[in-house]
């Protein structure tokens, strides 16, 4: 694996974070902040899906077996969601998961569900 210039030694000193961002609301408000030339962490990876609810519980715990330190899955507000029934499910999913990861030896700490709406590009 290439250095990327932020390793010393078998230290990191950034964390690796892999970010599920819904394509209606929160891969919107990021590009909202890029055009608005916000800041983003440079430490993260930001994979667009369609909907948050529709995000397989598996491909969380896969970034993890990669390496990732954190994972961070943004999605609509549940009111304002397009997929409503989807951002619902997202959030119980949200639990079983926390519990897997638990059962795993992964500090529920590295996993993180945040409501990002389209307009919100500096949150």
């Amino acid at each position: 694996m290439a250095s990327t210039g932020n390793e010393t030694g078998n230290q990191r000193l950034e964390p690796r974070i892999v970010a599920f961002f819904c394509n209606w609301c929160t891969y919107t408000a990021a590009d909202l902040a890029g055009v608005s030339r916000l800041r983003h962490a440079p430490n993260a990876r930001v994979i667009r899906v369609m909907c948050s609810g529709r995000l397989d519980p598996q491909f969380v715990l896969d970034a993890f077996a990669r390496g990732a330190d954190g994972v961070l899955v943004g999605g609509c507000h549940p009111e304002t969601a397009i997929t409503w029934k989807g951002t619902t499910r997202r959030s119980a999913g949200s639990r079983l998961l926390q519990r897997m990861m638990k059962d795993m030896g992964i500090h529920e700490d590295r996993f993180h569900l945040e409501w990002i709406s389209a307009s919100k590009g500096k949150r």
